[in-house]
């Protein structure tokens, strides 16, 4: 067979189209798609159309106006949601002695020094979401780099997981604070809460996180910062949200 000169020859590429579940087709119908709705619009129809059987998470996917090779340009913010965005996150607080009672009554689940460091060293079993440290602990924590890094739990100053202040960090991760940031395509993904949740609520969460990350943009971004907002519940359909508002 003759080619087009300039043009390579390739193998057929063979493309795997998922079937949708006739559930969603029907859930999408109710979506305008060529719409961009309100906040409050967009939340309602987000919560109409988590029909799982399980609850839903409902999930706000931004595309940003960033340059992910320059590293000036990364968004990384760190926020208390006003409500609970879902499962309440189990708290690990490496502490010295005289802070165990701080973190034990601000409701930290798992709370030690060295010992607790060693446990884990040994055991490689992190039964918790989240870590805190003082400063103090963070050398001593640093023997567990490579159990806790890869997990994402190693306490970090960027993501005010290091502290003197034992009982703030513990109290604020306990009412939904979140460290959101870009990934290697330059969105940003975070639930806001579930589907069951007060729509007021998800509204003042959504507003909270658009908030944060439009204080965030950077310097060096150019044009538009945030190009699209999309809500969409756990397998529902996008539901597409005014990015001027």
């Amino acid at each position: 067979m003759r080619s087009d000169p300039g043009v390579m020859n390739h193998a057929p590429t063979t493309i795997i189209t998922m079937a949708r579940s006739k559930r969603y087709t029907e859930l999408k119908k109710l979506v305008d798609a060529k719409k961009l709705y309100t906040p409050a619009e967009a939340i309602e129809l987000v919560k109409k159309t988590a029909t799982t059987k399980f609850e839903s998470t409902i999930e706000v996917h931004a595309n940003l106006g960033i340059d992910i090779k320059k590293s000036d340009q990364l968004v990384r913010v760190t926020i208390v949601l006003p409500h609970a965005a879902g499962k309440m996150k189990r708290v690990c607080a490496f502490v010295p002695s005289d802070k165990e009672k701080d973190a034990t009554d601000a409701g930290a689940e798992i709370v030690g020094g060295e010992e607790l460091i060693e446990k884990i060293a040994q055991t490689g079993k992190c039964d918790f979401d989240v870590a805190v440290a003082t400063p103090d602990m963070m050398p001593k924590i640093a023997k567990l780099a490579k159990i806790l890094g890869p997990k994402g739990l190693m306490p970090n100053p960027k993501t005010e997981t290091v502290s003197t202040n034992v009982k703030k960090m513990v109290e604020e991760l306990k009412k939904g604070k979140v460290t959101v940031k870009n990934d290697s395509t330059g969105n940003i993904h975070q639930a806001i809460g579930k589907a069951s949740n007060d729509g007021k609520n998800l509204i003042e969460n959504f507003e909270t996180l658009m908030a944060a990350i439009r204080k965030a943009k950077p310097a060096g971004a150019k044009g538009v910062f945030i190009k699209s907002i999309t809500l969409t519940s756990t397998m529902g359909p996008a539901v597409h949200v005014e990015t001027s508002i």
